[in-house]
C-alpha cells in the first residue's frame, strides 16, 4: 500500500545515447525500469533523446547569440527546468559516459550562473540522478562524474542516486538482447528501485519546503554585502 503521494512532482528522462531515434537504446531499456515506478506512483513523467535535437555545442543560455545558426537548447531547457527531477540516461564507451551527456552537462552549465527568486543559483531544490548501461566496467566512473557535475550546478543529489547495468568483459549481448537476462538481474533492479524512490523522497521533501532557505547561500544578498557569518580568520 502507498503511504506517500507523489502525484505532484515532474520528472524527465534525457536519454544521452548516441543513437538517433527510433534505433533501439539499451539506456532507454533501464530507463523504462525506473520511469514505470515513476508512472505507478502518479509522478508526470517526461523523456526524450538528447541527440534528436539539433542543440549547439558551448557554455552560453543560447548560441544563436554566439555564431550557430541552430541552437535548440533554449526549448529543451524549458521542459528539462519544469522538471521537479532530472535523471540522466548515459550508455559507456571506452569507461566514460557519451559524448552526448557530456553536451548535455555543458549545455546546464550554461544556465548555472542564473539565479531564482530567493537570489539562489537556478537548479536549488531540484533533484538529480543517473542510469548508467554499458559492456565491460564503468558505471560508477561515469556516475561519480555526472552527480558531481550535477550538485556543482545545483541539483540536490539523494542518497544512492545512481544505477546500471553492465555485462561482461569483451563483446556480447547488451541490456536489452535477450541473451543477456539483464532484466531478471537482481543487483540491478534494486539499486534501481531503490534511486528512483530515493529522488522522489527528496523532491517531496525541498517542493513541500519550497526548496532551500535562502539563508547564507544567495548570490543576491552576498553581491549585496551581506555576509551571514562568514569573516576571514586572524592569522597569528
Amino acid at each position: 500500500m502507498a503511504t506517500t503521494d507523489f502525484s505532484n512532482l515532474k520528472a524527465i528522462y534525457v536519454n544521452c545515447t548516441l543513437k538517433k531515434s527510433p534505433q533501439k537504446s539499451h539506456t532507454a531499456g533501464l530507463i523504462e525500469v525506473s520511469k514505470r515506478i515513476m508512472e505507478k506512483e502518479g509522478v508526470t513523467v517526461e523523456q526524450i533523446r538528447f541527440v534528436d535535437h539539433d542543440v549547439a555545442f558551448g557554455v552560453h543560455p543560447d548560441m544563436t547569440k554566439h555564431g550557430d545558426e541552430v541552437d535548440e537548447w533554449p526549448i529543451v531547457f524549458k521542459q528539462i527546468f519544469d522538471a521537479d527531477i532530472l535523471i540522466i540516461g548515459t550508455p559507456i564507451w571506452l569507461g566514460e559516459k557519451s559524448s552526448v551527456a557530456q553536451k548535455l552537462i555543458e549545455r546546464l552549465y550554461a544556465m548555472s550562473g542564473k539565479t531564482n527568486a530567493k537570489g539562489q543559483y537556478l537548479y536549488y531544490g531540484k533533484v538529480g540522478g543517473c542510469i548508467i548501461t554499458g559492456n565491460e566496467d564503468g558505471v560508477k566512473h561515469c556516475a561519480m562524474g555526472i552527480l558531481y557535475a550535477l550538485q556543482h550546478i545545483g541539483y540536490s543529489i539523494p542518497p544512492q542516486a545512481d544505477c546500471g547495468w553492465i555485462g561482461e568483459v569483451g563483446p556480447g549481448p547488451s541490456y536489452l538482447d535477450q541473451e543477456s537476462n539483464a532484466k531478471n538481474n537482481e543487483f540491478t533492479n534494486r539499486n534501481t528501485t531503490f534511486m528512483t524512490y530515493n529522488m522522489l523522497h527528496l523532491a517531496k521533501l525541498l517542493k513541500e519546503n519550497n526548496g532551500y532557505s535562502n539563508y547564507g547561500n544567495s548570490k543576491k544578498d552576498w553581491d549585496n554585502g551581506n555576509r551571514w557569518n562568514f569573516e576571514n580568520p586572524e592569522y597569528r
